[in-house]
């Protein structure tokens, strides 16, 4: 029989606390997947996981330090380490879980009666901290587990750890009920399937045995309650209680007779949370120093008035830490300055963070979806689809190497560009399909390792080392000995420039197709498909498919202190890309690269190229695909030397 502590000290809440960082990253998928509010950006589970591991080290440091590791000493300085390293709307709220846990334990170990001041003064906290609370979100789940947590007269730790995981268990199942984004994607809320994960740690340092709980899985139709998957992996699902939207768990395990989950309509309207009159672009964070309740509170309103989502909390001590969604973000940190001493600026745009909703294909666009321009791209990888795999290689093309070639290293070989027939043949010829055609790849390529990776993939390279002009492009088409001419710019030029320079390139000759490649891993995608057997026009559309769905982004460091689009940078900031735009601004150049992978591949992929630029040194490439590989698995990851003096690395995502 496993042993029932009467109370935890300062190592068993450290213990606590690695407990629940170690659940959360198991759990950080499922979570992720449930995230349709406020932004349906697929990050709660990373974003709380993010917060715990900084909570973790500050309290591990902190014990270092310590002649006395109390309990009050672990849980401020988790609640610290939380606060100024919050991520997300879902971060900020967990520090305060833990802020309450501090303030409760501030005379002695952790008991039952503390652990019900602990909840009930988290509740108040995060309500405190919010400019509009929500309900059927992690608030209301919170009050109900601290509710749940009051209500045990004989306060063991056991039975209020025990009241306290089941009430938020229960309240967790009602949160369809209560948000109509979340009943009509079909999900419980994210960041209260999270906190349930801490009070489901906290059930299992204290009693020995962990809580019996089902997975939490997107519903197939909207309006229907969420699906549920037993803990072990089988896939047969439970049936849901009458109640629509809610979930029974007292049913754990007890599935359908047929093997199939049962769910039910809910007759309830669609949506019941705040519109907004326009869609925020960023989300805004800092930690802020030198302020005391009053300015905070005064921050609070200013920020509500930029945006929404605000949250601005304390760590009880002397941080606070402020969060918005908003469509100024400059105007978002101007508002700290002036109450403050801001540090740790963090901006994210959502045109890379929000999925893709089918929704959009239909024209309905469901608040909390932000994906500006890239639902088409995330649509095509919902479906498993990218440009290289949707052209099947015909028995010929496999033996002769051409057809899909991503997964084998490119050679000249593979796609001769000389020779083949010059027998006059129109553009685009169906009798084409029978030879090998007069064709030639042109790419604009900088640095001269990736001049070889195009070379080595049959193209013919301009180098592209400094600026190209549209005199440059158009001598180096002519020079190529082709009937026709495939050119991959690579984002050499602007779009206006091209169509002049196609135009003035074309004769009775030659025909030429300039391709949408805008950075040079969309131009290796794109050549990685390109097949001469093919008509020139299928060939050119598979080409620009391959390049077009290859999402693509870049990390630099700054120069020169600048204004972007997500706020002002200093020299030595790290800059992330995607396309040209600034999303992602960072202190440190690798974590604004970790950053920028998190936020590309939230849409989804199953390839990361990283074009190592001159400048990147020999650990970046370890760092960042150790990243991708811990954090998305199953995802690969392939490594080139580039060469380019510009990007330190320039990222496609397939």
């Amino acid at each position: 029989m496993a042993h029932v502590r009467e109370s935890l000290d300062g190592p068993d809440l450290l213990v606590w606390a690695r407990g629940c960082r170690t659940d959360l990253e198991l759990r950080r998928a499922e979570i992720d997947a449930l995230n349709v509010f406020p932004i349906a950006d697929a990050d709660t589970g990373t974003n709380l996981l993010a917060t715990m591991r900084a909570a973790v080290a500050t309290a591990e440091r902190a014990v270092l330090d310590a002649e006395d590791v109390t309990s009050h000493l672990v849980a401020q300085a988790l609640a610290r380490g939380a606060t100024t390293g919050a991520r997300g709307n879902s971060g900020i709220i967990l520090s305060q879980v833990l802020r309450g846990i501090a303030e409760a334990v501030a005379a002695g170990p952790l008991t039952g009666a503390r652990l019900q001041e602990a909840l009930l003064r988290s509740a108040v906290l995060v309500r405190t901290g919010l400019s509009a609370p929500v309900e059927g979100t992690i608030l209301t789940v919170l009050d109900r587990a601290a509710a749940a947590a009051a209500e045990v007269t004989e306060p063991s730790l056991a039975e209020v750890a025990r009241a306290a995981a089941e009430g938020a268990a229960h309240a967790l199942s009602r949160t369809p009920t209560q948000l109509g984004v979340l009943r009509a994607a079909g999900v419980v809320d994210a960041g209260a399937r999270g906190l349930l994960v801490l009070l489901d740690c906290l059930v299992t340092e204290v009693c020995g045995e962990a809580p019996a709980r089902v997975r939490y899985t997107r519903g197939e139709l909207a309006d229907q309650g969420p699906h549920r998957r037993p803990d072990d992996g089988t896939e047969q699902g439970t049936n849901l209680p009458a109640r629509p939207g809610d979930i029974d768990h007292d049913r754990v395990g007890d599935g359908a007779a047929d093997g199939r989950e049962r769910r039910s309509p809910d007759p309830r309207g669609e949506h019941d949370h705040r519109e907004q009159d326009a869609d925020p672009h960023f989300e805004v964070m800092y930690v802020i120093s030198g302020t005391d309740e009053t300015a905070a509170g005064g921050l609070r309103d200013r920020l509500a008035v930029l945006g929404d989502s605000v949250v601005v909390v304390g760590d009880g001590d002397s941080t606070w830490s402020a969060h918005v969604h908003c469509r100024d973000a400059g105007a978002a940190i101007e508002a700290g300055l002036a109450v403050g001493t801001v540090t740790s600026i963090r901006i994210e745009s959502f045109a890379v963070t929000a999925p893709h909703s089918s929704h959009h294909e239909h024209g309905h666009h469901e608040h909390g979806h932000h994906a500006h321009g890239t639902d088409w791209l995330a649509a095509r990888h919902a479906h498993g689809a990218t440009g290289a795999r949707e052209h099947a290689a015909s028995p010929d093309q496999v033996a002769s190497g051409a057809g899909d070639r991503r997964s084998r290293p490119m050679g000249r070989d593979a796609v001769p560009v000389t020779g083949g027939a010059r027998d006059g043949r129109v553009f685009g010829d169906p009798a084409a399909r029978d030879v090998l055609a007069d064709r030639g790849v042109l790419a604009v390529v900088a640095g001269a390792a990736a001049t070889r990776l195009f070379e080595d993939g049959g193209a013919v390279v301009l180098r592209g080392d400094r600026q190209v002009d549209t005199s440059a492009l158009l001598t180096a088409i002519r020079r190529m000995p082709h009937r026709e001419v495939l050119v991959l710019p690579n984002g050499a030029l602007p779009a206006q420039e091209l169509v002049a320079v196609g135009v003035a390139a074309r004769d009775g000759s030659r025909d030429v197709l300039l391709l949408p490649s805008a950075s040079m891993v969309q131009g290796l995608a794109a050549l990685a498909v390109h097949d001469r057997g093919r008509i020139a026009v299928d060939d050119a559309f598979a080409m620009s498919e391959a390049a077009a769905t290859t999402r693509w982004g870049a990390l630099r460091a700054a120069r020169v202190r600048a204004l972007t689009m997500v706020g002002m940078c200093s020299p030595g900031d790290g800059l992330g890309l995607v396309g040209q735009d600034v999303v992602v601004i960072d202190p440190d150049v690798v974590g604004a690269g970790r950053i920028l992978l998190d936020r590309m591949l939230g849409l989804g992929g199953e390839l990361v190229t990283l074009l190592m630029g001159a400048d990147a040194g020999p650990e970046l490439a370890q760092v960042l695909a150790d990243h991708v590989t811990a954090g998305f698995p199953g995802v690969e990851v392939v490594v080139y030397s580039g060469g380019q003096q510009v990007d330190l690395v320039q990222i496609g995502v397939e």
